[in-house]
């Protein structure tokens, strides 16, 4: 812990214009940066003998949409009735809150540290941060995932593709609104000897968890 309180008191002298919070909990240091000092942060990271995170092991999206809520409850829920816990949410977005982010995960070989970068995404009808796969060439399939399952844009990005849906999908399937079910499914069609796509046919439900209740 001490090398991280040391590792967080370097950070914000070097970068403070960058910065906008920084978390030290859990034996672990993330830090909030503004979107437009993102990539120049990060040439720094990697090339200052200070910090030398040289390794970006993984890139994520996060989707703030439903944050701190949940669909069902356990130890208040009564003993009877399936949907007993089932509160349905309300898809509404905090206007407190950029309800997109990108997450960076960071390691230094040379120190033996690990750093986490959230670039907060403000303009939600254009969600588009800078590509890092200059600084580490790493980040090319982590980004093309990111854009795939959220739809955020790495501006620079040589070839931002999807990578884990089919061609032609559309939508983000790890967007908090997108239906579980998805909005198509494919099957063979023997008579026409072709894949179909239809509309998907499964009735979207709430899936409760099994309440578990320790003996009296």
């Amino acid at each position: 812990m001490t090398l991280l309180i040391e590792l967080q008191t370097a950070l914000m002298k070097q970068f403070p214009e960058a910065i906008d919070e920084t978390v030290l909990a859990l034996g672990e240091l993330t830090l909030t940066i503004k979107a437009m000092a993102l990539k120049a942060l990060c040439f720094r990271l990697r090339d200052d003998p200070a910090f030398v995170f040289n390794q970006c092991v993984d890139v994520c999206g996060v989707d703030y949409l439903t944050y701190g809520q949940a669909e069902w409850e356990t130890s208040g829920a009564t003993s009877t009735g399936f949907d007993r816990a089932v509160e349905p949410l309300v898809l509404t977005a905090n206007p407190d809150r950029p309800r997109f982010a990108v997450v960076y995960h960071l390691l230094s070989l040379a120190h033996n540290q690990r750093l986490r970068l959230k670039v907060l995404l403000t303009d939600q009808d254009y969600l588009h941060v800078d590509s890092l796969i200059d600084v580490w060439p790493s980040v090319n399939w982590f980004e093309r995932e990111a854009f795939d399952m959220y739809g955020i844009l790495f501006m620079g990005h040589p070839d931002l593709r999807r990578i884990l849906t089919d061609y032609g999908f559309i939508g983000h399937p790890f967007r908090k609104d997108f239906p579980l079910s998805g909005h198509l499914e494919v099957r063979y069609d023997a008579a026409s000897s072709r894949v179909v796509y239809e509309p998907v046919s499964i009735k979207p439900r709430i899936l409760v968890p099994k309440v578990i209740r320790a003996k009296v």
